[in-house]
């Protein structure tokens, strides 16, 4: 038997924090630019909306393979951000995950709707899309990175 609700539904979308120290010990956190609307041309965090028949987890993993070509990352649970209004779309519910990993494993090359993808020094981060800056410093803390 199909169930049907009257509630409204959010869209479901998954985002990833991806950290690395590098030689001289600095963090660094793997972002793209955005290459759409909304937000075109700021920095985000990889990531996007959950498909049909996928779990979070395996859209984080496809996202991040997508914008960035950096694939196979063991990534943690951050937390579910879904204060109302954090993206102009509409409802978004965003399940954000996290990791650190090796720079040299790691070499980002900007694909699908990411226009650039780069390593960013955590001192040096700006303006950010969406909430994404709430959503760094809950994995920071997650992480244990002071």
């Amino acid at each position: 038997m199909a169930y049907t609700y009257e509630y409204p539904r959010p869209a479901f979308a998954a985002d990833c924090v991806i950290l690395a120290q590098d030689p001289q010990n600095n963090w660094k956190i793997l972002l793209i630019e955005r290459g759409n609307e909304p937000f075109k041309g700021q920095w985000a965090l990889p990531g996007g909306f959950v498909e049909p028949n996928e779990s979070a987890d395996e859209a984080a993993q496809r996202e991040l393979q997508e914008e960035t070509g950096v694939s196979n990352v063991q990534m943690t649970q951050i937390g579910a951000f879904s204060q109302p209004g954090r993206d102009p779309r509409g409802w978004v519910v965003s399940v954000a995950f996290g990791a650190i990993v090796q720079m040299a494993d790691c070499q980002p090359v900007a694909a699908d709707d990411a226009s650039r993808a780069e390593w960013i020094s955590l001192s040096e981060i700006g303006e950010m899309a969406f909430d994404h800056r709430l959503i760094i410093q809950q994995a920071l803390k997650k992480l244990g990175i002071n």
